[in-house]
């Protein structure tokens, strides 16, 4: 038996250094190529640069247009994010701690967005968009992306608000604390581990997204980077060295973004696993 357990171990470990492997490669192929000559890149695509050429960045950074990007998905993830863990948070809790009728079908019409892919909504966004005068704004991309992120976010943060005793807050409410008092000291600060898993998913999510914006940015100055990156590949095609450089800086602030809060981010799945 013991020794089942260790094949069986062994098999497990060796499927995840598999998979692990075939995950990074592109990543490393992309990166590595990044440095090299084009001609480089032709002759010898496996192997480590023979000479590390930084140039590639600074024409990617330059002819991609990568900073007005950068500053438009900042823009548009973060302040999306945060009206996610805003309306989410407040929803959560509604529904978590107050009777009310129909709060079960409520319940239901807002997690019912998991069911469906907002993709398959994307003639009427449009028609509202436009009838709302936000086509190619970054509001309307802002308003699009809080709008499919609460489903998940009120669902999940639902579900740790309900493993909070109400004994905590009736405590609070016969101390004289007001119900947005309670939510705000209380609420909030339990499911935290909720709002960084919320936080983390919803903002990778929007970064990498590149469906919406084709829908509705038109102008250059208002492209996220997935946008900036599909303009520049279409210019120069033939320029994998510059390709590779600049699809290097795409990822590179949500893998620094991750690495930072995967701690939280493992806590607040396992946190939630155990709930």
């Amino acid at each position: 038996m013991l020794r089942l357990g260790k094949i069986t171990r062994f098999g497990v470990y060796t499927f995840l250094v598999i998979y692990v492997i075939i995950i990074i490669t592109p990543f490393f192929m992309i990166f590595n190529n990044s440095f090299k000559t084009l001609r480089e890149i032709f002759l010898k695509p496996f192997s480590l640069p023979e000479k590390f050429i930084m140039t590639n960045y600074i024409q990617a950074w330059n002819k991609a247009n990568l900073l007005t990007a950068y500053m438009n998905s900042f823009f548009v993830s973060l302040v999306s994010v945060i009206g996610i863990l805003i309306i989410s948070s407040m929803l959560a809790y509604l529904i978590s701690r107050y009777r009310f009728p129909f709060r079960r079908a409520l319940y239901l019409f807002v997690i019912i967005g998991l069911a469906l892919p907002a993709r398959l909504a994307v003639i009427p966004i449009y028609v509202i968009l436009n009838n709302l005068r936000l086509l190619d704004t970054r509001m309307g991309l802002i308003l699009v992306y809080m709008a499919t992120g609460i489903s998940f976010a009120t669902f999940l943060m639902k579900r740790f608000m309900d493993g909070i005793p109400i004994e905590v807050e009736e405590s609070a409410m016969i101390d004289g604390a007001t119900p947005w008092t309670i939510f705000r000291t209380i609420a909030l600060p339990l499911t935290r581990p909720a709002m960084i898993v919320v936080g983390l998913v919803n903002f990778v999510g929007i970064w990498n997204d590149f469906f919406f914006p084709l829908i509705i940015i038109n102008s250059r100055s208002k492209e996220t980077v997935p946008l900036a990156i599909s303009v520049f590949f279409g210019e120069y095609s033939n320029s994998w060295h510059l390709i590779s450089a600049a699809l290097s800086l795409s990822v590179l602030p949500i893998m620094i973004i991750f690495f930072l809060l995967s701690k939280y981010f493992i806590a607040g799945m396992t946190e939630g696993a155990i709930k």
